[in-house]
């Protein structure tokens, strides 16, 4: 019998990073491998493609988040809601977003099929998960939008789209009020600030799970404890625990658990580095080959698992992470987005992620939204609000008629 009772970094299937008395006994069964028999092989690519970019995003932001940082992320939000705004770009811009998004050589109609498909069968996988997966679009109601990409997105992400005028100060809300609804008031302000004037579209994914794990902990055997942090110290925790068999391995790198929720076809994997390793060094770990190996390593094992209760609210923009991936023209005054605004110009302001889980003896629940912000220069803001000097000229010969300066503006 193996006994796991370190304190625990978690990373589920969605890639995320996030104290013991009385014992919970069963006599669990293993829980079923992943199985991919339902996808095509374009879907199967997309989840492969997935995973790859998921596994660069995440150790990137692990990489430059302080050490006792909690990182929480949904990379599927991520690439939903940059898959969606790939849509309304062309040439260059496309390719970068294709490029960082690790698309394989798909055509842009099997990409949105392949989106299509996935977004639609996962919800349906385990009848005892709750998961759903929804998008939006808002612009104002001046801003010319080209219909091909509206079609685009309401076909292949079903999409709700909307006009709504940014000036406004509620603005904001609105926006915020649909995903909270999305994500059962788990995000309730994806957006944090007003909307300023050169936003000319926000393009949304939100994505909300719930799911009770298939051998829910005891409450009772729920104890005070304590977490070992990064640099030595502790704090104070509540543990759960419970023995029984649950898929297992262990490596010179981490020992790793695999905790299945509803009828086991989504799960946990929860990865405790060695104690010569940190989170950080084994986020470096995290590749898609890794990944394909890791998972068909574990085994039924009977455990005494020791697993901390905990929630954690994440947030970060997401622009110097997707620069780093190569996407760097969208960022861009330069970037084509002409399949997306008639007339062309556009291009994405900033990309907002925001994230919540919260684990306890009964199960996980966890949302993301992300929003994908685009800009286009408006008016140039002049305000005249201070002493100033002016001249009244005549353009042809140049000749100067008049100069003055006010320093105090005197109405009749």
């Amino acid at each position: 019998m193996k006994i796991i009772a370190r304190p625990l970094t978690v990373l589920t299937t969605c890639l995320c990073l996030c104290c013991s008395q009385g014992t919970t006994v069963s006599n669990d069964p293993p829980p079923p491998a992943p199985s991919f028999a339902n996808l095509s092989a374009a879907e199967r690519s997309l989840t492969s493609a997935g995973s790859v970019f998921g596994m660069e995003l995440f150790r990137d932001i692990v990489k430059h988040e302080h050490a006792d940082s909690n990182v929480f992320i949904s990379p599927l939000s991520i690439s939903v809601a940059l898959g969606m705004t790939a849509n309304g770009a062309v040439g260059e811009t496309r390719e970068q977003m294709y490029t960082a998004l690790q698309f394989p050589e798909l055509t842009p109609s099997q990409i949105n099929e392949a989106y299509k498909n996935v977004i639609e069968i996962l919800p349906q996988v385990d009848p005892e998960i709750a998961i759903s997966i929804a998008q939006s679009i808002w612009y104002p109601p001046w801003v010319s939008v080209q219909p091909e990409f509206i079609d685009l997105s309401r076909d292949y992400f079903s999409a709700l789209v909307r006009e709504l005028d940014f000036s406004m100060p509620t603005a904001k809300d609105t926006i915020n009020a649909w995903v909270a609804g999305e994500t059962n008031d788990r995000i309730p302000e994806l957006l944090e600030d007003r909307i300023h004037r050169d936003i000319i579209m926000i393009l949304v994914n939100a994505i909300y799970f719930k799911g009770a794990w298939m051998y829910p902990f005891n409450p009772d055997s729920t104890a005070d404890d304590q977490f070992i942090l990064a640099d030595g110290s502790q704090v104070a925790c509540r543990m759960m625990n419970r023995l029984g068999n649950v898929g297992y391995f262990s490596d010179s790198l981490f020992d790793a658990v695999n905790l299945p929720y509803g009828n086991g076809d989504f799960s946990m994997a929860v990865f405790l580095p060695q104690p010569s390793l940190s989170t950080t060094e084994l986020a470096e770990q995290f590749t898609e080959t890794n990944w394909s190996e890791w998972v068909l390593r574990f085994y039924e094992e009977r455990v005494m698992l020791e697993f901390p209760r905990f929630k954690i609210e994440y947030g970060t923009g997401l622009n110097d992470y997707l620069r780093r991936l190569g996407m760097t023209l969208p960022f861009e005054p330069s970037a084509d987005f002409s399949n997306m605004f008639a007339g062309g110009g556009g291009w994405i302001d900033t990309v907002i992620h925001k994230a919540f889980v919260e684990v306890n003896e009964e199960g996980t629940e966890a949302a993301a939204a992300t929003a994908v912000l685009m800009e286009r220069s408006g008016p140039t803001a002049f305000r005249v609000d201070r002493p100033f000097i002016f001249v009244i000229w005549e353009r042809q010969t140049g000749t100067i008629l008049f100069m003055g300066k006010v320093a105090r503006p005197v109405n009749d």
